[in-house]
């Protein structure tokens, strides 16, 4: 039944009820109108436009759950869909029910798509400022070490104090760079793995902040591929930062698992935690990789309890 002739056919269940009881009930109107006459009218037409509009809410239902469905839809989180009314919720709402699930899909996975391509693109940006800080800057920061480590030998005092203390503030400089670049391109990711990466990371991350972590790494862990474990990475890396910035936390726990066919990263920390989760641009970054990698990012917060970020991702073999 369409929406037209589903409106059309409550409309006259409530008006042939009303002339039904008018022709049988023992009612008559005289002229002039006597009031309680008037009551009655008045009183019988209030009953039917409560009857009309409870009848009308009910058969729009399905429109405005769609309405509703469509001001709070995200495309970070993807899955929300609208149950097909069944035979008696009209043609119309049904198709079109049915057409927004569908562009529902479609944005996601364009969504999904142009994430991946922008991801991709940013991690390449990264490794090339990675490598130009690295052969460019490094190795000039590391030339300026050697020229004021000779002309300090040379040099008399006060000159020489003062070089040596040029030397401490290229040498710490040189420092930062190279933790910029390891936080750029997680080159240790790469080379020995996931979990030595979340060591090396979690161990710069302690000693820079003088936040105590606690690691959980599991050993029993699926063999993933790169852009997966990159994604996981990512968040840890995103999810760190923020604690230190936003959370006032003394202690953060650190835990990688195996669950079932999936592999679980979970940050937790004892801060302040947040009354309303906002997500600026660093969460919505974070939902974007889980995207990337097929993963369920999960976000909860207790005021005066901390934080926990949970990222869930398949289990899926590295192509041989």
């Amino acid at each position: 039944m369409s929406l037209f002739w589903r409106i059309f056919g409550l409309n006259a269940v409530v008006l042939g009820t009303a002339t039904g009881l008018l022709l049988w009930a023992p009612v008559t109107v005289s002229v002039p109108v006597l009031l309680t006459e008037a009551v009655i009218l008045v009183g019988g037409l209030a009953v039917m436009l409560v009857a009309n509009a409870a009848l009308l809410r009910w058969g729009l239902t399905p429109l405005g759950r769609l309405t509703r469905l469509m001001a709070t839809v995200d495309l970070l989180r993807p899955g929300q869909r609208l149950p097909v009314p069944g035979a008696g919720g009209g043609g119309e709402v049904t198709e079109l029910v049915r057409t927004f699930n569908a562009m529902l899909d479609r944005l996601e996975h364009e969504r999904a798509t142009s994430s991946a391509r922008v991801l991709l693109a940013q991690e390449a940006e990264r490794r090339r400022i990675a490598q130009e800080l690295h052969d460019e800057v490094g190795q000039g920061m590391t030339a300026i070490l050697l020229v004021l480590k000779r002309a300090a030998d040379d040099a008399p005092e006060p000159l020489r104090g003062e070089l040596h203390q040029a030397q401490e503030i290229t040498r710490a400089s040189l420092d930062e760079v190279r933790r910029l670049v390891r936080r750029l391109r997680p080159g240790v990711l790469d080379d020995l793995g996931l979990v030595s990466a979340l060591t090396s990371l979690t161990q710069d991350f302690a000693t820079h902040t003088g936040l105590r972590v606690v690691r959980r790494f599991a050993t029993d862990l699926p063999v993933l591929d790169p852009e997966t474990e990159l994604v996981l990475y990512r968040v840890a890396q995103e999810s760190l930062t923020n604690a230190a910035r936003h959370a006032d936390a003394a202690r953060i726990e650190v835990a990688l698992r195996r669950s079932g066919e999936a592999v679980t990263l979970e940050i937790t920390d004892d801060g302040r935690g947040i009354e309303a989760l906002c997500e600026g641009a660093g969460i919505r970054g974070m939902r974007e990789r889980a995207l990337l990698a097929g993963a369920a990012l999960d976000l909860t917060s207790t005021p005066g309890t901390g934080t926990r970020v949970r990222l869930t991702v398949p289990a899926s073999r590295k192509q041989p």
